[in-house]
């Protein structure tokens, strides 16, 4: 297993930064371009991180590290940044996000979790039995994904624009 949990804390620390340096002040349409119908622009994915940070990662582990017999953790809305997020700008979302996920790591840091804990089981609705390590790992994971995916989508975003380099970039040789 390649996971540690201090090598995953070090990147979701970065995560909020990576999200300002890219959006903080910048023109609303960067933020909110997409790959067409159905997609998700930063806006989006920064809003989706907010819920993730309210009601997944950290409610999930402590379901995980809790006293109760049930470990099942509640259904999580993909989707709910559609209305969460309305009539807040992307400097407000960032803000937000910031704030939360600085919450959730010192919580995170302060469980001085032990081995023990993180093969620690709840069950997710769908997927059955996780250990708490896969969890977390996912948590990395999902946060180097999303960063993937708006670069993805800002890269698309000057594909006819770029002329005969578009041969040379490979997000863009498959459009």
């Amino acid at each position: 297993m390649n996971f540690e949990l201090n090598k995953s804390i070090k990147i979701l620390e970065r995560t909020p930064a990576v999200f300002r340096a890219l959006f903080q002040d910048l023109d609303c349409e960067w933020a909110t371009i997409n790959e067409g119908p159905k997609t998700w622009s930063a806006y989006d994915i920064i809003g989706h991180l907010i819920h993730g940070e309210r009601t997944d990662w950290i409610p999930r582990a402590k379901i995980i590290l809790g006293d109760n017999e049930d470990k099942t953790f509640k259904p999580f809305d993909r989707f709910a940044q559609e209305t969460l997020s309305k009539g807040k700008s992307t400097n407000e979302l960032l803000e937000e996000f910031t704030r939360l996920r600085q919450e959730s790591l010192q919580q995170l840091k302060a469980w001085k979790l032990t081995d023990e804990d993180l093969n620690k089981k709840g069950v997710h609705p769908e997927l059955g039995a996780v250990t708490l390590a896969q969890l977390l790992s996912t948590w990395t994971i999902h946060d180097l994904a999303h960063i993937n995916q708006l670069s993805r989508v800002m890269v698309k975003h000057y594909a006819n624009d770029v002329g005969p380099w578009k041969n040379y970039i490979r997000l863009l040789k498959d459009l």
